[in-house]
């Protein structure tokens, strides 16, 4: 087995390919060893000093460093000992504890967030890798289970990301009359054997969850700086809210960067608050400029 080094949008983080995927269904994220009882590999790399995140997913193993060291010092041995440990038969992921977990009940519960419109349902397990934003009924190809919650009159929006389920409400009614009653819902939903994403009818939805690789490799550098800096500092936060934001557009000219807000994010009544006192700071002084302006769209 030969691993093949390549770099990301974050300089702090480097994928290790594998000539053979592991498995396009399984996605791992360790914060440090007592996490990754599920992977020996993961294991190993963290009693490395300067590991502090390794994420398992489809061909690769991409490691995130602390900035002890740079890559360049140590990229080769983190090869070496990844090729070794496949070469000698050693396991990525035990993938019959994996089945075995999988196996356990799913339980979700309910979150509130920053817009009082929106309520968090979070699950206890991964339920897609893809995002989907259906502001009405009819952007639900690609999501059975959100075209089944826009069946009570006071959905307005459904977003869908990761371990979580965003739902926005009309004003006709509050939160707490019905909270039980959706999160119940869409727990049974999904034990009957519903669909969450459809990924065949998913077109403009995968494009607009992130910027892919192809548009990403034809921005300018500023813009590619400010995509590592959303994808790698503000986008964990965002969704911790149970939200997203998406980088649009960045014109040197004016110095203004457009994104676009989705789940609990949009129509938030804070989110300007967010863009200017958060985002734009952050990105002023991670570019070292201060007419850096951010604007959602």
């Amino acid at each position: 087995m030969k691993v093949t080094i390549k770099e990301t949008r974050s300089e702090h983080i480097l994928k290790f390919e594998l000539e053979e995927f592991l498995d396009n269904s399984i996605q791992f994220e360790f914060n440090n060893i007592d996490e990754a009882g599920l992977s020996p590999i993961a294991q190993k790399l963290f009693y490395l000093p300067f590991v502090k995140k390794v994420y398992i997913s489809g061909n690769f193993i991409a490691v995130e460093r602390y900035n002890i060291v740079a890559w360049d010092e140590v990229k080769e041995s983190v090869a070496e000992l990844i090729e070794t440990h496949i070469n000698e038969g050693g396991e990525i992921i035990k993938m019959a504890e994996h089945k075995a977990s999988k196996r356990s009940p799913l339980t979700f519960y309910s979150e509130s967030t920053p817009n009082p419109a929106v309520m968090k349902f979070v699950c206890n397990k991964m339920l897609t890798q893809t995002s989907v934003q259906c502001l009405s009924i009819e952007d639900t190809a690609s999501s059975p289970i959100a075209k089944a919650l826009f069946n009570f009159p006071f959905v307005k929006e459904v977003f869908i990301d990761e371990n979580y389920i965003s739902v926005s409400k009309f004003d006709v009614i509050e939160w707490n009359e019905v909270v039980n009653e959706v999160r119940n819902f869409i727990k049974k939903f999904i034990d009957d054997g519903g669909q969450i994403i459809d990924e065949s009818q998913v077109k403009v939805a995968e494009k607009s969850s992130t910027v892919s690789d192809a548009d990403y490799e034809n921005l300018d550098e500023t813009s590619q700086k400010i995509v590592g800096i959303i994808d790698e500092y503000i986008k964990p936060a965002v969704a911790s809210d149970g939200g997203n934001i998406i980088f649009d557009s960045f014109d040197p000219q004016t110095k203004i960067v457009k994104v676009i807000m989705q789940g609990a994010c949009n129509g938030c009544p804070s989110s300007t608050i967010t863009l200017k006192n958060g985002i734009e700071t952050m990105l002023q002084n991670m570019l070292s400029d201060d007419k850096i302006a951010v604007e959602a769209v």
